[in-house]
């Protein structure tokens, strides 16, 4: 009767056969009945494809859970191809239901996580991965050769055996995998040192890239754009770029969409290249979110956009890209596209700067002395001009003297400023000026007004604006040598071409009379009010005077009445006075 029922319904062998026909022809669904059949008569191939269909969703639900439980039949019972998936599958994770202690089985575990119905997430068993893929390495197998070097290379610090590996992916490589070639590669690659011992490497590149890896079509991109172990050829590269780009690699996305970008061994193209680089971007890569900000910020085939610049500059920003950082900071600074906000700008400048970046030290230090940080930047990047310093840095030294003189960041040591500020001035064109300062009113120092104007007039001979118009001062009352009125005039007006109002102010106060130069009461009217547009208090109160007074032709009581009060404001006491002393407008 069992002979008669198995000849009516068909053996578990044939059963398998068909069903591996029906597969072959593409048709898995239909060829789930079979293999249901096949596998509980206990055929290591009938439970792999059913664990398989299970993964394609033909002709069943799909099922990470079930087909784990039927890999592991299938691998219990030696099937390589089964032990090797199922390998993989420890590498990323099989589903563990919760509460499951691990004692048991994949096979139960997995089970019970079919009638429970929840799952914590998958993590990664390397102990388990590597158990399979031995054994299945070990038959023969490249796929799972391939996956022991991967778990030699990228599993836990105590499992990790580089020599092993490379061996691994080497028998691998000989048995024709794509991932084998590759693995193989990168151990070559990570022994290369000389021109010559890039060549095999990237023969196996070429075979894994070939097998449409994105990872080998990337590698060899970057070869090939270098001339390594391959021809030097640009536009092989670019076309390798965008292969792998295809193929969702990161770092390929933002390699093409920056030959895009720049028309490098591909025609220009800003808007495909915004495309790749957003995408690029959007996976996590600070390099290309930082280019897709410089594309929204420079404008031209894309409109020029700062709100969408700063968005792209914080997200390369937070992932630690120095240069977006400092954008992103000068952005902050000037509110052009985003939020004006002198911390905020501090903030960026003190990740670039923490991370490594110099320059945005000594941006943060600007911000810093102009009381624009927080506290903690104060004592941390004082303490950095310090370390700095002591190493001979002539710049930080400059800077700590400043911190010093100003007690910022630190408590005021006008000696200790004095002290670092000469050490500075033979180099620092700055730290000329405030030695010279420090010299004139004796802080930290002797005083010593012939030597102070010789400092200050170094400065000045190099272009430093305040030591120009503390040199002209000087010249003008004869303080530490002699008057020279025509000197101090042309040096005003050097400042006052700089914006300097103080150099605005004293040029009026020349021209006005009363000094060795002549006077031009039309010239004076005209500084003074240059310096009073600006905000200077005491320029506004000289100029309402000119005006209520006609000092340089007209009345023009309204316009006095105008300065004088912005005077007032400004804190000028006797400009009131000044205002009540006018006629009542008519």
């Amino acid at each position: 009767m069992a002979g008669l029922l198995g000849s009516l319904f068909g053996s578990p062998k044939s059963d398998l056969r068909d069903a591996l026909e029906l597969i072959e022809a593409g048709d898995r669904a239909k060829a789930f009945p079979q293999l249901t059949r096949a596998a509980k008569a206990g055929l290591p191939k009938a439970e792999f494809e059913i664990a398989r269909s299970y993964l394609e969703a033909a002709g069943v639900p799909p099922s990470p859970a079930e087909a784990a439980r039927w890999l592991e039949r299938a691998a219990t019972q030696g099937l390589v191809e089964a032990q090797s998936l199922l390998a993989a599958f420890y590498v990323q994770g099989v589903p563990k239901v919760q509460g499951d202690d691990g004692a048991g089985s994949v096979g139960s575990s997995l089970t019970a996580a079919l009638f429970v119905g929840t799952t914590e997430p998958a993590k990664p068993d390397f102990e388990q991965a590597r158990f399979w893929a031995l054994k299945a390495a070990e038959a023969g197998s490249a796929d799972a050769q391939a996956l022991m070097g991967f778990i030699l290379t990228a599993g836990p610090d105590a499992m990790r055996d580089e020599p092993a590996a490379e061996d691994f992916y080497r028998r691998s490589a000989k048995g024709g995998c794509p991932q084998g070639h590759l693995g193989y590669a990168l151990a070559l690659l990570r022994k290369a040192q000389k021109p010559e011992d890039y060549s095999e490497p990237a023969v196996h590149l070429q075979k894994a890239a070939a097998a449409n890896l994105g990872t080998a079509q990337y590698i060899l991109g970057a070869l090939t754009e270098q001339g390594q172990g391959v021809p030097r050829n640009p536009k092989a590269a670019v076309e390798l770029f965008a292969l792998a780009a295809e193929r969702g690699v990161r770092s390929a996305q933002a390699r093409f969409g920056s030959a895009l970008m720049r028309g490098d061994g591909v025609e220009e193209d800003s808007v495909l290249a915004e495309t790749w680089l957003r995408r690029a971007a959007m996976a996590g890569d600070p390099e290309a979110a930082f280019s897709v900000g410089q594309l929204y910020a420079k404008g031209g085939a894309l409109p020029a956009n700062m709100a969408e610049a700063g968005i792209w500059l914080r997200r390369a920003a937070e992932a630690g890209h120095q240069q977006a950082a400092k954008v992103l900071a000068g952005m902050h600074l000037t509110g052009n596209g985003v939020v004006k906000d002198a911390m905020e700008a501090a903030a960026w400048l003190r990740k670039a700067a923490n991370a490594g970046d110099t320059q945005a030290r000594y941006d943060l230090a600007a911000l810093v002395l102009q009381g624009k940080a927080s506290p903690a930047d104060s004592v941390s990047t004082t303490s950095w001009f310090k370390s700095e310093a002591e190493k001979g840095d002539m710049i930080a030294a400059f800077n700590y003297g400043v911190c010093l003189a100003e007690g910022v960041g630190t408590e005021r040591d006008e000696a200790g400023a004095a002290h670092w500020l000469r050490i500075a001035a033979d180099k620092v064109v700055n730290a000329q000026y405030w030695y010279g300062r420090m010299l004139l009113e004796g802080r930290g120092v002797a005083p010593d007004l012939v030597e102070g104007r010789a400092w200050i007039t170094r400065a000045a001979d190099l272009g430093v604006t305040d030591a120009q118009v503390a040199l002209a001062e000087m010249l003008v009352n004869g303080r530490g040598g002699p008057q020279d009125h025509s000197e101090a005039l042309r040096l005003f007006h050097l400042a006052a071409h700089q914006n300097h109002v103080g150099a605005m102010y004293a040029l009026g106060a020349l021209y006005g009379g009363g000094h060795d130069i002549m006077w031009d009461r039309l010239a004076a009217q005209s500084w003074f009010k240059a310096a009073a547009e600006r905000g200077h208090a005491p320029s506004a109160m000289v100029l309402g005077r000119y005006l209520a007074r006609g000092l340089a032709g007209e009345r023009d009581r309204e316009a006095a009445r105008k300065w004088f009060t912005q005077a007032i404001e400004g804190g000028i006491q006797d400009a009131q006075s000044e205002l009540d002393a006018l006629p009542a407008a008519a």
